[in-house]
């Protein structure tokens, strides 16, 4: 993905950067060319929009851009996509569009997903001439991990299986001069991780935990755990095809902390960071796991299966408990995890769980600014009485059909004892419409939410 960001042009042409209110006093000083333009092509200055003009020549002479209230990165984005080639340098008298905002939604406008088109990429030139200011490496940075994260999801389930998983993360520890283990096959039941092993033994393809640790070990721990199911059928209990032609992103979950870790080092921030990724894929064969059976977890409590299709929060159930046992200071997973969420809060809005509520005021406060926006959902502890097994100590799948998405937080809570906060997002995975910066398809979900909340509280440079 090109950033198209460059330092300074000569030849780069003015984008007016306004507010809503600031149209007409703009028309009013653009040339006659350019306003009769505007009129003739019927541009209403509504927010997040933007039109350019011809000069006299024919060619862009400049353009208009009517910012978001609140603004937005994706207010770039939307410039992005309609300016023709060349270079631009933004007017912005009002201060309205940070730079660093407008890099960033630049940046992202330019992303695509083309590995298996027998045609690329269109091969477009345009360039944003930017100021010192505008901090074009952190969100170089920041856009190339999320570039990852979306290309991960994208990428079907034949090219991505949990082994391709864990040399994605293979490779972004590599990047950064770290070595990440991997704990395959039945090498899990012998270092204590069964609920893993049990959801991918069905599968030829061996289940596998990756994990990775990089930073000053005086530094505050964090810990990100995410879900990698690779592909998910539902298990014996059989998804409908109308439900199974999305699940290549099951593995949404650590396609995000994966992002989020490469983009916490490459910033280097003065954390002691561990990634934690459960790859399995969730299959039926023989030797499937079942609806009924109880398996001894990790951390000793004792599940019996109620659905083989809530199978996300037996992986990250191991891998917390893994997690948990170092104490970190801030433990953050991210899951595909229940429809229920999406039935709450649509497809735009991941659900964040929280036992600590400064943590959670953090990561909302972030997504605000960032415009990547969460919803907290209650830890109700009355509804505990919904995941209690019959067989078991705890069921996974709950009993009743009510309340999907905080009985799963709920059970994932279970396996959380020593860490000093944590944080559960219930992801969707994927953007189901384009939108500017945002094209149909994987999405690194709250990626630079938690990106920013971390910066916030420990710093920039280690």
């Amino acid at each position: 993905m090109s950033s198209s960001i460059v330092a300074s042009a000569a030849d780069a042409r003015t984008v007016h950067v306004i507010d809503r209110d600031g149209f007409d006093q703009l028309k009013q000083g653009l040339p006659s060319l350019a306003r009769g333009w505007l009129d003739t092509t019927g541009f209403k200055p509504r927010p997040q929009s933007a039109a350019y003009w011809p000069d006299e020549t024919g060619r862009a002479g400049g353009a208009v851009l009517v910012c978001s209230s609140p603004v937005e990165p994706w207010d770039a984005s939307m410039l992005r996509s309609v300016l023709p080639d060349g270079t631009w340098k933004l007017d912005d008298p009002k201060g309205l569009l940070p730079p660093s905002e407008a890099v960033f939604g630049w940046i992202m406008q330019g992303y695509g997903f083309d590995r298996y088109k027998s045609k690329g990429a269109d091969g477009s030139e345009q360039f944003l001439c930017v100021q010192p200011d505008a901090d074009v490496r952190r969100m170089q940075d920041l856009a190339g991990a999320i570039a990852l994260g979306r290309d991960l999801v994208n990428t079907p389930a034949n090219d991505l299986g949990p082994a391709e998983l864990a040399d994605a993360v293979l490779s972004v520890a590599g990047r950064h001069g770290v070595v990440a283990r991997t704990i395959v096959g039945d090498a899990l039941l012998e270092q204590n991780f069964p609920l893993i092993h049990a959801v991918g033994a069905a599968s030829n393809r061996a289940p596998r935990l990756i994990d990775m640790v990089w930073g000053n070990e005086a530094h505050p721990k964090v810990t990100l755990v995410g879900k990698g199911v690779c592909f998910d059928t539902g298990g014996l209990d059989l998804k409908p095809a109308s439900a199974m032609g999305l699940m290549k992103k099951d593995m949404g979950g650590s396609a995000a902390m994966l992002a989020l870790a490469d983009a916490i080092m490459s910033a280097r921030l003065p954390v002691r960071l561990r990634l934690l990724v459960a790859a399995v894929e969730n299959s039926v064969s023989g030797n499937a796991f079942r609806p009924g059976d109880v398996f001894k977890s990790r951390k000793g409590i004792t599940v019996e299966i109620g659905n083989t299709d809530a199978e996300g929060r037996l992986i990250l159930a191991d891998a917390l408990a893994f997690a948990d046992e170092e104490e970190p200071e801030i433990l953050v997973d991210a899951a595909t995890l229940t429809g229920a969420a999406r039935v709450a809060l649509g497809p735009d809005l991941p659900v964040l769980f929280a036992n600590d509520d400064k943590l959670a005021a953090d990561i909302l406060l972030a997504g605000e600014t960032c415009a990547e926006p969460l919803w907290r959902l209650p830890l109700h502890q009355p509804y505990r009485r919904l995941i209690k097994g019959k067989t078991g100590d705890i069921d996974n799948s709950g009993t009743k059909p009510f309340a999907g998405s905080i009985t799963a937080a709920l059970f994932l809570e279970s396996f959380v004892e020593k860490a000093k906060s944590w944080a559960h997002l219930d992801v969707y995975g994927i953007n189901g419409d384009t939108r500017p910066g945002r094209p149909a398809g994987g999405e690194a979900v709250a990626v630079r939410a938690l990106f920013e909340m971390l910066r916030n509280r420990y710093g920039d440079v280690a």
